[in-house]
């Protein structure tokens, strides 16, 4: 794994737009950076990266499992007991994910380590399935990519390949918050794809949707929306005033119900309380159980601890992480604001992500289906990684 230099596209504005990459600058600042590439091997990527990212899932699937049909553990996970029949009917239906994302330290040696699993609504879709892979295209051969480089990224067949699960005679609608672009330009992606994939789609606002006289919800016109793709996190609409109607399951919802279990940072305990030692696990520990009397930290963290992360159980795109890192044994700390503050929170052991230069870097590996389907990389000049955080593509030689 090497940080190569770049020679940037001389029109990468005129191609960004071309393509409705509108968020490809945030705030004015580099977002989307093609003056360096990351390179791998195919051994890096079969056996490093695609290998354990499957066995990652297999163990997520097997802790939804789990935790479906257990009450304490749902109430650990702070999950509404409104919720909890309708979850466990979700998983016994096996009603189809679509798609997630594994956040992984990784510098080219050792095993992996998982940092937490963006299971429900993942973004940095678009760039990673489609606008890497047409800068692949057109660099290859120039630039410092070689000829017949080649990169790991299935992400746009899969996704078409797995949405037509959901084509049949009902619309599938797409929902978003509004004033996001980036949220606006990842559902108009994936609207593409489900439209290649065969399906009748509909967008709407996640403020548009409406309640009909039946307890149904609808569209604008009052049709009844049966089918949906949701970039709108679980935590948030089941404290939603509509909550309760989700309760019925009248709606196939994309991601499921039952990925609540998933998209929250309490799987990490649970992963280590279940899978203790793994490779490709970090300690981690519920508040509960740090603040349990005799509960020793560097003992649990491992005698090759590098300092601790607070997270809190859910929190997104870095918000309110603080991380208490040991360097030279002095302990620092490094913190992000947000507004997830208030909550519960998970201690997780510290792997500091590598640094290339000047940047911090994490890897990204995505899933369509139990598949893994690619990876993306992100930068920042923090150990924390936000959403702002630049996205640097890769290739495989």
């Amino acid at each position: 794994m090497l940080r190569l230099p770049c020679q940037p596209r001389h029109n990468l504005d005129a191609i960004a737009a071309h393509y409705g990459f509108n968020f490809h600058t945030i705030n004015n600042e580099i977002y989307w950076d093609e003056s360096r590439a990351y390179r791998f091997t195919l051994n890096q990527i079969e056996q490093n990266i695609e290998e354990p990212t499957v066995e990652l899932h297999q163990m997520c699937l097997d802790l939804v499992d789990r935790v479906a049909g257990d009450e304490a553990l749902l109430d650990l996970l702070e999950i509404p007991q409104l919720y909890w029949e309708t979850i466990a009917e979700s998983w016994r239906r096996r009603e189809p994910s679509l798609y997630g994302r594994m956040d992984f330290v990784w510098g080219g040696q050792g095993p992996v380590k998982l940092l937490e699993y963006n299971a429900d609504t993942p973004t940095s879709l678009y760039e990673a399935a489609f606008f890497q892979w047409q800068w692949l295209v057109d660099v290859a051969g120039s630039g410092g990519i070689p000829r017949g480089a080649d990169q790991f990224n299935a992400i746009q067949e899969k996704l078409i390949q797995r949405l037509a699960l959901w084509r049949n005679e009902n619309p599938f609608y797409l929902c978003c918050c509004r004033d996001s672009v980036e949220d606006r330009g990842t559902v108009l992606y994936l609207e593409d794809c489900a439209i290649q994939a065969g399906l009748d789609t509909r967008f709407i606002y996640m403020e548009d949707i409406g309640l009909g006289t039946a307890g149904v919800l609808t569209d604008l016109n009052d049709n009844v929306i049966k089918q949906a793709f949701k970039l709108y996190p679980w935590e948030w609409m089941l404290r939603d005033d509509y909550g309760p109607v989700l309760r019925h399951g009248r709606e196939r919802w994309v991601e499921p119900i039952w990925k609540t279990i998933l998209s929250n940072k309490g799987i990490l305990p649970l992963l280590w309380r279940w899978h203790r030692g793994h490779p490709n696990l970090l300690p981690a520990y519920f508040a509960s159980e740090v603040d349990n009397p005799g509960w020793r930290l560097e003992e649990e963290m491992g005698s090759a601890w590098q300092g601790f992360v607070c997270k809190p159980m859910f929190s997104r795109e870095g918000a309110n992480i603080t991380m208490f890192s040991d360097r030279n044994g002095e302990l620092q700390l490094v913190s992000a604001p947000g507004e997830y503050g208030d909550g519960s929170v998970i201690y997780q052991a510290s792997a500091l992500l590598p640094r290339f230069g000047d940047d911090y870097t994490l890897v990204g590996s995505w899933l369509v289906g139990d598949e893994a389907a690619g990876i993306s990389i992100r930068e920042d000049n923090s150990l924390i990684t936000r959403d702002t955080s630049r996205f640097v593509p890769h290739f495989i030689a």
